[in-house]
């Protein structure tokens, strides 16, 4: 039983006494329970034999070996446990799990690579440090992170990318930070290495295209895919997802392209697409994003079958030793919320890291989770390459200062067991740096042909550089009337909540009648007829199914037998449940939006929409936004359709229910706001010239075309939402089904077809020039409703209300023609928000070059109806809220000059 009970202890810490830190310096204490003497054994011991069957200690049990002697035990534990690799998994409850792991460890002889394997260990090793030194040389003064001092992470990786191959994967998404990504990028993911060293000399753009190469980025945040053969003769497609700085920001991303990548690949099993991530260790410790992305990993519409972390574990962050930058002993502690397996390894074993690589590989096709590798390595330079690290590390870099590579090191063992001769070593680095030098070479002329960022599946779409046309999105009745009975019926023996069942006859009722068509049936008739035309749509965030405010109800649940039914999961006969994809997400912002903008990337096909239970807690992704929404296109030339659903108005819920921060949406849009673009229809690229697009919609009707134009169109943009809350349920917020058509004559139909209106006009019948009206009123969202019912209800007819619909990009073609209907009045901009909140920073600018364009007045001449400036989004007082809200539609609306 002590014997037992010893080898337990060796199983849960072992990797407490095993040797992981190459430079020697990390001081562990070793546990008490891996002493001999806390299990009654002596020195006396070590010679008594022990009959190892008994104990099914079948692991190290040799088959003519069944009887051994203590000493032969605690040699063979300590080999499995405390050696280069230090393993943690007996936290894993599955007891199968952890049978498994132990066959893989404690097995009867020590693993071994044969003459043919180490030589291929050493090709990929001389390739990993050869790249860093040969960079070093011909760019000495450049930032490029390099992996000096975890070099073993390249053969690590290939070898891992091997042993996925063999079991079945097709296809790979990694996602990594700068550190060692040049190298990854040259040599795993097998991009032309003289394409980076052109990078690095600044030659970018491709010799055939024009104008389209945005911002650009630095050359370690710049991703791309290719083809790249396996050792054991098969392909595999691997793709690098293009960062920021902001360490973890990708780590969701890459998820939910991965899982994307399943969709459309039909992988249900999930075998076939694997994600891997390579962390640093102070971020996976530190960043809450790791979490978060961590704990999406079995949530049935977010799994991937788990995806593979590697942790470049430098001992250092930046500046900041583990003892200030984490709690835990390990950085990779946080995984073990998740029963993931990790696996420590040293660095400068490279054997080591391969086999710790490709048992990793081997868990995630055998069980579908995640598992950790972390590769404890160091930095043999500061931060980056120009850097001073012995300014607050001075112990360790006098350590690292005469510590040899990882090269070396593997050198001199090879040598010594004589499998490997001097002549061998000297062939492969000749060959590696004649290469590198003959790339080089070439990179002095290189012209890339193409973009490699454009998927097959993106093939056709246009640049903002190419003219797309604007399509139609209305649908013909017939199938308007269809999918609306189908999303509005349920089956006979379906017992819903009785409120919920009215609802949906409700919904049947408009259908049939083809009137007062509410916002939630709007946006179901929109992901319907996307369905219904082949397109994939994906709603997913917190609270989405039923709808944060109980209007959705796409998901509904039997009241007897709690059986759930998605009405959109039954328009065509054998639809693919995923082809309608709509998901309650964890409590989560920046992970979840990453996931679903990574979703969003893999194909143009596919509407795909994230939503947040109020916009006011969007900013909890602001890192997605700031680093990937908005720029994504600019710095990348990342086109993605993400459509984001943001719930704003002032309806009296307090400053942490009120507002989506409009105002940092519209600060974030790169359109000139003093350059009015080429506005003639056949001509306008106003939107593919956009970082996105960012919409305050006021009618079912407009919403429905919003979402559908996101489909109907050449290219992909983001599109920003300000979605309703009392509009959900405004007696006024409804529309007509033939508002929603084709039909020619019908509302909503211009000389163009049915479209989103960009600008929704004065709803009087207007003729195109009013001489008579006052002042003109522009707005955007729900105070339309309140500017409305005053104008009634004071009789003033001579006040015209225009909605602005899309604020980005500004339709200046729609506010100039009614400036020129109205040429007489008092311009106002009305809004609900605080002076330094809403539109009005954004609008007026815009506004006044509409009006200068038309010799229409100065800026000063644009008047402000709206709250004052506040550092609180909204008040908290509701009886203050009504008198506030009350208060500026009178003014915007009554006789008096506004100052």
């Amino acid at each position: 039983m002590n014997l037992l009970l010893l080898v337990r202890a060796y199983q849960v810490n072992g990797h407490m006494k095993a040797n992981l830190d190459p430079l020697g310096l990390e001081q562990r204490e070793i546990p008490e329970d891996l002493d001999l003497a806390l299990y009654g054994f002596t020195e006396a011991d070590l010679d008594r034999e022990f009959f190892l069957g008994v104990w099914q200690m079948s692991g190290f049990m040799s088959e003519n070996r069944p009887v051994q002697t203590l000493r032969s035990i605690l040699a063979r534990l300590q080999q499995a446990y405390c050696g280069s690799i230090g393993f943690e998994y007996m936290h894993i409850a599955d007891r199968d799990k952890c049978n498994w792991l132990r066959e893989k460890i404690e097995t009867p002889t020590p693993w071994r690579y044969n003459r043919e394997r180490r030589e291929v260990i050493l090709d990929r090793l001389a390739w990993s440090t050869q790249f860093e030194n040969f960079l070093a040389t011909k760019w000495t003064t450049a930032k490029r992170f390099g992996l000096e001092g975890g070099e073993s992470l390249i053969p690590g990786m290939k070898e891992m990318f091997d042993r996925a191959a063999d079991l079945g994967v097709e296809s790979i998404v990694i996602g990594m930070s700068h550190r060692g990504r040049l190298n990854v990028l040259g040599n795993v993911v097998r991009k032309p290495l003289r394409q980076i060293f052109s990078e690095f000399s600044g030659g970018i753009r491709p010799v055939d295209e024009v104008g389209y190469t945005g911002t650009g980025d630095v050359k370690y945040h710049l991703g791309t895919s290719y083809d790249r053969p396996t050792r054991g003769g098969k392909k595999i497609h691997l793709s690098l997802v293009a960062n920021p700085s902001h360490l973890e920001a990708a780590d969701s991303v890459v998820v939910g392209k991965t899982r994307a990548k399943q969709y459309y690949s039909k992988d249900m099993d999930r075998t076939k697409n694997l994600g891997i991530l390579i962390h640093g260790d102070g971020s996976f410790a530190g960043q809450g994003v790791v979490y978060e992305t961590l704990h999406l990993s079995a949530l049935p519409n977010y799994t991937t079958g788990g995806t593979i972390h590697i942790v470049v574990n430098n001992q250092v962050a930046f500046t900041t030793d583990p003892r200030a930058g984490r709690s835990s002993q390990y950085c990779t502690d946080v995984a073990k919320a998740l029963s993931a397996p990790i696996f420590h390894v040293n660095g400068d074993d490279v054997e080591a890291v391969v086999h710790a690589c490709e048992l990793a590989a081997e868990w995630r096709q055998t069980f579908h989770s995640d598992v950790v590798v972390d590769l404890v390595c160091y930095r043999r330079f500061g931060h980056n390459e120009i850097d001073e690290p012995s300014f607050t590390q001075p112990k360790m870099y006098k350590v690292i200062k005469n510590h040899p590579s990882t090269l070396q090191i593997y050198h001199k063992k090879l040598l010594e067991c004589g499998e490997i001769s001097q002549q061998d070593i000297d062939r492969i680095q000749e060959k590696v740096n004649t290469i590198l030098s003959e790339e080089f070479v070439a990179s002095k002329d290189y012209l890339s042909k193409k973009r490699d960022w454009l998927s097959t599946n993106w093939a056709g779409f246009k640049s903002p550089e190419q003219i797309s046309r604007v399509r139609n999105t209305g649908v013909k009745p017939e199938i308007l009337k269809t999918v609306g009975k189908a999303i509005s019926s349920l089956p006979e023996n379906f017992k819903p909540h009785r409120a919920v069942k009215k609802v949906y006859e409700q919904r049947a009722q408009m259908i049939e009648t083809g009137e007062s068509i509410d916002w939630a049936l709007a946006e179901a008739l929109a992901f319907a007829t996307l369905v219904v035309e082949g397109n994939h749509v994906r709603l997913s965030g917190q609270d989405v199914e039923r709808g944060t405010f109980s209007h959705r109800h796409s998901v509904l649940h039997d009241q007897e037998t709690g059986e759930e039914y998605c009405p959109l999961d039954h328009l065509v006969m054998n639809q693919d449940p995923e082809m309608f994809t709509v998901s309650n997400s964890s409590l989560s912002e920046f992970g979840v939006l990453g996931f679903e903008l990574g979703y969003s990337m893999e194909s143009p096909n596919s509407l795909v929409l994230w939503e947040a239970q109020f916009g006011d807690f969007a900013n909890g992704a602001q890192v997605i936004f700031d680093q990937f929404i908005s720029s994504g296109e600019a710095k990348w030339l990342r086109q993605t359709g993400l459509v984001v659903l943001l719930p704003h108005g002032y309806d009296g819920q307090g400053p942490e229910h009120s507002s989506a921060r409009l105002e940092r949406y519209l600060q974030m849009s790169d359109d000139n706001p003093y350059v009015i673009p080429d506005m003639e229809p056949t001509m306008r690229k106003q939107i593919q010239e956009c970082n996105w697009q960012i919409v305050n919609a006021t009618t079912p009707a407009n919403y429905f075309h919003v979402l559908r134009r996101q489909i109907h169109r050449d290219f992909r943009k983001p599109l920003i939402v300000m979605a309703p809350k009392n509009l959900l349920r405004h007696k006024d917020c409804k529309s007509n089904l033939s508002e929603f058509d084709d039909v020619q004559g019908h509302p909503g139909f211009d000389k163009q077809g049915t479209r989103f209106k960009r600008l929704i006009k004065d709803q009087n019948d207007h003729s195109d020039l009013e001489e008579g009206i006052r002042r003109l009123v522009l707005c955007s969202g729900k105070v339309y409703y309140e500017l409305d019912d005053e104008r009634k209800k004071v009789g003033a007819s001579d006040v015209a209300i225009c909605r602005v619909e899309q604020l980005c990009p500004f339709p200046y073609d729609l506010i100039q023609r009614e400036l020129k209907r109205y040429p007489n009045a008092e311009i106002v901009w009305c809004q609900e928000e605080a002076m330094n909140m809403g539109a009005f920073s954004y609008i007026t600018p815009r506004l006044w070059t509409a009006m200068r364009s038309l010799g229409r007045g100065d800026m000063e001449d644009i008047k402000y109806v709206g709250r004052g400036p506040s550092a609180a989004t909204a008040t908290g007082f509701y009886t203050f809220h009504v008198k506030e809200q009350a208060e500026l539609v009178q003014v915007a609306i009554g006789k008096e000059p506004i100052s």
